[in-house]
């Protein structure tokens, strides 16, 4: 098996007649926006390596901008990871694949937070989260045995390499959704293996059901239904969470068709 094989997959899974309507690498998130959706990802701020797409990425096909996933440029890479969340996270080929969207488009985020959800489920157990998500420690250490990795670790996380220790023990691992651009994705999931459940989280969470055959059992991510809203958050020229142009889900690999 090659590390390449979930990226192959996630891409493969992308028709060739997509085409790409617009791009933008924002602050935070780059977005990929195709005839009736469109996709975010995060970045790690790298980009010592040149990219490897040096043309024009508007109204070529979603697929061969998907490729970019595989970039060493971790910026490029994003548009990559956007464009394949563009694809998998439409709302059309989300309910397709068996993710239940609300009717009513936005709804309270906490009541899709894994983390809120979690919280029965990891009672007693030892949890490690890849990412330090916001209020995380509020919401999971009064109830499990917490450890936080962060790439850039503040105070009380552990450093990334620290992954190797603790993911192998854990019972439930929550991988940020940065680790797909970043090309750690199949090593934490290879560490994650003794796991009860695995979920990768964030706006940038492809819901493809590919990642269940790479041990994925619950995907927390985000479909947009306000394109043009997304677009204008992703570049700056609105001041909202990216969460305003959309709704959060969970795909869990019971609920895939």
């Amino acid at each position: 098996m090659s590390t390449w094989d979930i990226y192959d997959a996630l891409i493969e899974g992308i028709p060739d007649d997509v085409i790409v309507g617009d791009v933008v690498i924002g602050a935070e998130l780059t977005y990929v926006q195709i005839d009736g959706g469109g996709g975010v990802a995060p970045y790690r701020p790298y980009w010592q390596r040149a990219p490897q797409y040096n043309g024009n990425k508007i109204g070529k096909p979603l697929k061969e901008i998907a490729e970019l996933v595989k970039s060493w440029n971790f910026i490029e890479a994003s548009v990559g990871n956007a464009a394949i969340v563009a694809w998998y996270n439409h709302p059309e080929n989300a309910q397709k694949n068996g993710v239940e969207i609300p009717k009513q488009g936005r709804v309270e985020g906490r009541l899709k937070d894994p983390f809120i959800n979690s919280q029965n489920e990891i009672r007693g157990k030892k949890v490690c989260v890849v990412g330090h998500f916001p209020f995380i420690e509020g919401l999971f250490e009064p109830v499990c045995d917490l450890s936080v990795v962060e790439w850039d670790p503040g105070p009380g996380d552990y450093p990334y390499n620290a992954c190797d220790f603790l993911l192998p023990e854990c019972d439930f691992a929550f991988i940020t959704c940065a680790a797909i651009g970043d090309k750690s994705l199949p090593r934490l999931l290879e560490l994650s293996g003794n796991a009860e459940k695995v979920a990768i989280v964030g706006p940038g969470t492809p819901l493809a059901p590919q990642f269940f055959d790479f041990g994925v059992g619950d995907l927390s991510g985000f479909v947009i239904n306000d394109p043009e809203m997304a677009r204008r958050i992703a570049s700056g020229a609105e001041f909202q969470r990216i969460y305003a142009a959309g709704t959060k889900v969970n795909f869990l690999a019971s609920s895939s068709k």
